[in-house]
């Protein structure tokens, strides 16, 4: 099986704290081999997972919130 990418749009990060913690949560996933977070401050960040299959959207947006942020939008 081929891996596949999720991203996901994430609102209130502002530094590098932020990713680091948002970075963590995702990598902590089953299934997940890569992770990469895009910060915008005063804007909407990226994150690009990367697994060995499709996640549910509830188990991405569940990490997002363990570090304290909220996926706005994506396709998850």
């Amino acid at each position: 099986m081929s891996p596949v990418t999720t991203t996901l749009n994430i609102s209130g990060m502002t530094c590098g704290h932020c990713v680091a913690s948002v970075t963590e949560e995702l990598e902590a996933l089953e299934d997940v081999i890569s992770v990469t977070v895009e910060l915008n401050k005063g804007g909407i960040s990226r994150a690009a997972v990367i697994a060995g299959s499709k996640l549910p959207a509830a188990r991405l947006t569940e990490a997002v919130a363990a570090a304290g942020y909220a996926v706005v939008s994506g396709d998850a």
